[in-house]
């Protein structure tokens, strides 16, 4: 039996999460999770649990996957050796089928899964599905002065929103793998983090949230204790310049630019093994990673106040 502490806690909890619930209630949101949200199953559990309390609570839900761990585990097991140049992998003939393999079958229809496992209508697709997501193959491109062809990688041109917005008014949740083709049928290799900035650019989503196993963004990559709680553009620029954007993490940071520059008001970086990252986020002013802004300008009062706190904790460590 619950004691009264706890009793008042929850309550607490609950009222400060009821302005957001009002806030949010029918608006859309686009997840990313790629990477070790999708290798363990307590991890999985916990994303599935937190999607689904979102989408019972009225939120219209996109969750993009990646698959890229279980791709490369799939190469190497085929003899062989998965190439990245600048965070993105190169992707071969042999990458692509790997690629395809993992992406629409073990990740998605695994997911699926465990979403009707929870009781969640959960729908699979892929990009490649009724033109969800338009691409053009990547053109080599020079990286360090090297020329760099990355294969069968696809840049993005743009997303069909009406393919999802169809499976919202449904009420289903759309589970998308992010395999696009081009004009003439080509499949292409597409990163997942690009896709589901197109995805909330299309939908004129309220929010983009990517998972990753960083705390959230870091100015020193080394160092979790520098996590910053807010960033902007101007600030995204600074962390470019300063190289504490690395490897994985620029692909991300170029996703969220794109998102913020294409109308997406609020994206935000957190880690899959913090628990309920995700809830915690969105409904409190603390958040649990890192919300990216256009301009903090921007920001409300309680955000602000959040930021303020938590640079005094900041500054306190250091």
């Amino acid at each position: 039996m619950k004691d009264v502490g706890q009793r008042a806690a929850e309550v607490t909890a609950l009222k400060h999460a009821l302005p957001y619930l009002r806030m949010f209630q029918g608006k859309t949101f686009v997840v990313k999770a790629g990477g070790g949200a999708l290798d363990s199953e307590p991890a999985l559990r916990s994303l599935v649990e937190q999607v689904g309390a979102l989408h019972q609570l009225g939120v219209r839900l996109v969750l993009v996957h990646g698959g890229g761990t279980q791709s490369t585990e799939l190469l190497r097991s085929l003899g062989a050796e998965p190439r990245f140049v600048a965070g993105r992998r190169v992707t071969d003939d042999q990458a692509l089928r790997a690629v395809t393999m993992i992406l629409n079958g073990t990740v998605n229809t695994g997911l699926l899964a465990a979403f009707r496992a929870a009781g969640l209508p959960a729908l699979g697709i892929s990009g490649v599905d009724a033109g969800l997501l338009r691409a053009k193959r990547r053109p080599a491109v020079t990286i360090d002065g090297q020329s760099v062809d990355y294969g069968h990688v696809g840049d993005l041109i743009g997303a069909d929103a009406s393919v999802i917005e169809r499976l919202h008014a449904a009420g289903f949740l759309p589970v998308v793998s992010p395999l696009a083709a081009d004009d003439s049928g080509a499949l292409l290799n597409v990163n997942a983090d690009s896709a589901a900035a197109a995805l909330a650019i299309a939908l004129r989503a309220e929010k983009l949230v990517l998972l990753t196993d960083a705390p959230g963004i870091l100015e020193d990559p080394a160092d979790p204790r520098t996590l910053l709680s807010t960033t902007d553009l101007p600030g995204l620029r600074w962390l470019r310049e300063t190289g504490a954007l690395r490897d994985g993490m620029v692909p991300k940071a170029d996703a969220l630019e794109a998102a913020l520059r294409g109308g997406v008001p609020r994206a935000h970086v957190i880690s899959y093994r913090t628990p309920d990252s995700l809830l915690t986020e969105i409904f409190t002013n603390e958040g649990s990673g890192t919300l990216v802004v256009a301009d903090l300008a921007v920001l409300s009062a309680a955000e602000k106040a959040a930021e303020d706190a938590h640079q005094r904790a900041t500054d306190g460590i250091a």
